[in-house]
């Protein structure tokens, strides 16, 4: 079971890496992290997703509460929860297949950041499994280059 954590802390050097280290030494992998600043100036939002199948979640969450720049952690509920990635994807678009490319693009609502003679670079934002779903698409034609942010997430209505 993929588990989202949403983990506020304080906004100082080597935080991530303590983070980050304590589910290392626990034998977590992180599937996805992304990090940013929160509604407060003086704190930062870490979104983790990782795999709680191999083990509990409640062990590392507790492990987590003791690190001193951590600040409140949420289980995100899959149920009650907003997840979003970004992707930034270059395509190969020699010859015709230009046509092909824009037409997967707006089936996926994606966005053209750049184009030149042989590639077009795509934006797109949605669920894990619509980026996938376009990449499956895409592939054919030569992917050049990929770039993904991992998942952000929010929970819905009031904290």
């Amino acid at each position: 079971m993929k588990h989202t954590l949403s983990v506020l802390v304080e906004n100082q050097p080597g935080v991530l890496t303590r983070v980050a280290g304590l589910f290392a030494r626990r034998g977590f992998n992180i599937e996805s992290l992304a990090v940013g600043e929160s509604e407060d100036p003086g704190l930062s939002r870490i979104i983790i997703t990782i795999d709680g199948a191999e083990h509990p979640i409640d062990q590392v969450t507790k492990q987590l509460h003791k690190l001193i720049n951590v600040v409140k952690i949420r289980d995100l509920e899959p149920q009650s929860t907003v997840c979003v990635e970004l992707m930034l994807v270059k395509v190969n678009t020699e010859g015709d297949r230009r046509t092909e490319v824009l037409q997967v693009a707006e089936i996926f609502k994606a966005k053209i950041v750049d184009v030149d003679r042989r590639t077009l670079t795509l934006q797109v934002t949605g669920s894990t499994d619509k980026l996938e779903a376009l990449l499956a698409l895409l592939r054919p034609h030569g992917v050049l280059e990929l770039v993904r942010t991992g998942t952000v997430a929010i929970g819905r209505g009031r904290p």
